[in-house]
């Protein structure tokens, strides 16, 4: 650590009375005597004085870095930065894993739709969809078409009895049964919303708590930068600097945690409306294929 010096002068009085030798002798022995006389001294401008100005320099060593403060900070601001971070880390992964979900589920659905609608047969309209499993639009098509395969030996047991014990009426799908594959539907429609809109709302909860956690940080820094003031009894610079430093990092934590997390819940909320949407259209489209084409 560097270490500033100063030098020591020792100061002579003189009596109004005093005569002008010893005063001229002074001045010119002492150059602090020569800028206390002013430069209306004749003994000022004959030898005219050197003046030096010692400069302390900042410690050796001293960081002020990001890390290094960090590091420093006390336990409460060193807690919340920890807490912070692991949110950020919890962020991340989850919009990396919600971004590719979500990304494989619009690609299949949109493989789905070509190969329903080009398709004439639901069997194989079936065997295309066990190949896309993440597509939710495949799931709620499955749920129906389960359903339906029911109702369809259903009626052809009862036909079968009805024809076996003489009887000459042949069994219809009534509405119920149209309301059971409604029901089927929407029970798959919902799980697949449950499924892709896991994990998506801990990012509006770090979004919305986690800058009123950096938010706490920085008052906890703030309010330790003021109790070593008192300590010491200084407001210098270098007293308030490092516990301010430490309580703006933490508010810089809390934002950076916050910030992806908002942009990210907001893109997956656009996206899973989108495919709440599709999913919506197809099974109107579906149920009104199956009672023209089974509920005659």
């Amino acid at each position: 650590m560097a270490k500033s010096t100063a030098t020591v002068s020792r100061s002579k009085t003189f009596s109004p009375g005093a005569s002008s030798t010893a005063i001229g002798s002074l001045a010119k022995s002492s150059p602090t005597a020569k800028i206390l006389l002013g430069p209306g001294c004749k003994y000022f401008n004959s030898n005219p004085p050197t003046v030096s100005v010692a400069v302390t320099a900042a410690p050796v060593g001293a960081k002020t870095d990001i890390v290094s403060l960090v590091a420093g900070s006390g336990p409460v601001v060193f807690a919340v930065l920890l807490l912070l971070i692991l949110f950020s880390v919890a962020c991340w992964a989850i919009i990396g894993f919600k971004f590719a979900q979500i990304r494989r589920a619009h690609l299949e659905s949109a493989q789905f739709l070509d190969t329903f609608w080009q398709s004439r047969k639901l069997d194989a309209v079936y065997e295309a969809s066990e190949r896309l499993r993440n597509s939710p639009i495949s799931e709620v098509f499955r749920a129906g078409y389960l359903e339906l395969t029911k109702l369809r030996k259903r009626k052809t047991a009862t036909n079968a009895e009805s024809t076996a014990g003489g009887g000459e009426t042949e069994a219809k799908f009534d509405e119920s049964s149209l309301e059971n594959v409604q029901r089927a539907m929407r029970r798959a429609s919902s799980t697949e919303r449950t499924r892709l809109e896991a994990f998506v709302p801990f990012l509006a909860t770090t979004g919305s708590t986690a800058p009123f956690v950096g938010l706490f940080g920085t008052v906890w820094g703030i309010m330790n930068s003021f109790q070593e003031i008192g300590a010491k009894g200084a407001a210098s610079l270098a007293v308030v600097a490092p516990g301010i430093s430490e309580a703006l990092i933490a508010t810089a934590a809390g934002l950076a945690a916050a910030i992806p997390a908002v942009m990210g819940y907001n893109y997956f909320l656009a996206k899973l409306k989108e495919l709440d949407s599709e999913v919506e259209n197809f099974a109107n489209d579906f149920l009104n294929i199956a009672k023209r084409v089974f509920f005659k």
